[in-house]
């Protein structure tokens, strides 16, 4: 027995004679790795920039990849390091990925890629992010080259190349109504038959987001699309009811449950400051799981922090069931919003353009209150007609740099990328100089 396992640890496995052929015989400390990992919202556009990414490159090798323990994130400290249970090469696997179209996404589960890029080998592994006792924790993108300049220079500008990509996505954008009919109207439709097979009847939502991006709203049109449902609402102040709530859940099926803010009461443990705090926690995960597997409830939690909720929430089936990110709008979407909040006021195209520039980073929220304060600026310089750059930059002036951080953070801007687009001329020219 002795003799078996100093064998497996001296060994090496299929993976690593293959990484080390693929990069030319170099030992292990020869070779650089860099990784990044991105949230589970993001796995499709992951995806899909890495295959953008291969398309043009000259017959790129792809290998599944397989661990005997599932409790860790696959990283090339695996694939290179021997030992009783080595990463082992097999089939692809992967999963469909629903986004709200006729069909999904095929996402790959754990991938390496052995490819060159003129001389240069590199090696890219795709993986399943893990948090013990969590499970999932992202995508895991790690990209390893020879050492020196070169390898160096490779990386950066692939990692920077795949950011810009992820960020720049549009899987979900413009999704979440679709997301939302699927989930929620698409489940009740069929909550009968699944009920019938035995199945839970219990659905969990998580919105997350930052301030001001629709989710309230949102859960407003919810309401609005479920007139059947009896929607209660919980706010931080009313936490200590959280078991009357639950019983009107129950006795008022086919209900809704909102909890809002719901890192107030169910953040990590480790971040917690007080035994009332787990005490608070403790009672929520008890009612979601205290309801019978028949109940006709559907929960629905909203965050601005998704990275300080306790892991607990979705550590067990029948709490979440799907998360939906509500991310700041882009350019386009931005742009629909100005006309949106215009309301009765002439904006021109070209102010619209410049509005969509200067609030980079801003929320929905923030757009419709700039649009309302600078109706006011206008009225104040009596100006008729289309609205007045003079009259926006009044308002950007006031909500962005008097008010300062505390008052970008109230309404729902990053501040950071509002406060430097804010100040960021167009073209070298100012408001001012636009009129």
């Amino acid at each position: 027995m002795i003799g078996y396992v100093f064998r497996m640890l001296a060994g090496k496995s299929a993976t690593q004679k293959r990484l080390r052929q693929h990069f030319g015989g170099r030992r292990v400390e020869q070779i650089v790795t860099a990784a990044r990992t991105f949230p589970p919202a993001s796995r499709v556009d992951v995806q899909l920039a890495i295959d953008d990414f291969f398309e043009s490159r000259a017959d790129p090798i792809l290998l599944g990849i397989h661990l005997p323990v599932g409790f860790e994130t696959p990283t090339f400290a695996h694939l290179w390091t021997g030992g009783p249970f080595p990463v082992e090469l097999g089939p692809l696997q992967h999963d469909d990925v629903d986004i709200g179209d006729p069909a999904p996404v095929r996402c790959l589960k754990n991938g390496l890629w052995l490819a060159r890029d003129r001389e240069l080998p590199f090696a890219l592994l795709l993986s399943q992010a893990v948090q013990h006792g969590v499970g999932s924790g992202g995508i895991h993108v790690e990209l390893a080259v020879p050492e020196g300049e070169r390898g160096l220079e490779f990386s950066q500008g692939f990692f920077r190349d795949l950011e810009g990509r992820v960020s720049a996505g549009r899987t979900y954008r413009g999704r979440v109504i679709s997301l939302l009919d699927r989930n929620v109207a698409g489940f009740i439709g069929a909550r009968d038959y699944i009920k019938g097979l035995g199945l839970s009847a219990k659905k969990g939502l998580l919105f997350y987001g930052p301030p001001g991006t629709g989710k309230t709203h949102t859960i407003h049109y919810l309401a609005a699309q479920l007139p059947g449902h009896t929607t209660l609402l919980i706010t931080a102040e009313q936490v200590s009811l959280l078991d009357e709530y639950f019983r009107l859940a129950r006795f008022l099926q086919p209900s809704t449950v909102v909890v809002e803010d719901v890192d107030l009461i169910a953040r990590a443990r480790e971040h917690m400051g007080s035994a009332c705090e787990e005490v608070l926690l403790n009672k929520l995960l008890n009612e979601m799981d205290g309801l019978r597997e028949d109940a006709d409830v559907i929960f629905i939690l909203t965050t601005n922090r998704p990275d300080k909720l306790e892991p607990a929430l979705a550590a067990r089936p029948g709490r979440i069931d799907q998360a939906i990110e509500f991310p700041l709008p882009d350019e386009a979407a931005r742009a629909k919003l100005v006309k949106l909040y215009a309301r009765g006021l002439e904006v021109s195209d070209e102010l619209s353009a410049v509005i969509v520039r200067r609030t980079k980073g801003a929320s929905p929220a923030f757009i419709k209150e700039l649009m309302r304060r600078a109706a006011q600026f206008q009225f104040e310089v009596r100006a008729d007609g289309k609205l007045q750059p003079v009259a926006v930059d009044a308002a950007i002036e006031e909500m962005v740099f008097v008010g300062g951080t505390l008052n970008v953070r109230l309404l729902g801007g990053s501040g950071t990328d509002l406060g430097a687009a804010a100040e960021a001329p167009l073209d070298g020219a100012s408001l001012f100089q636009l009129r």
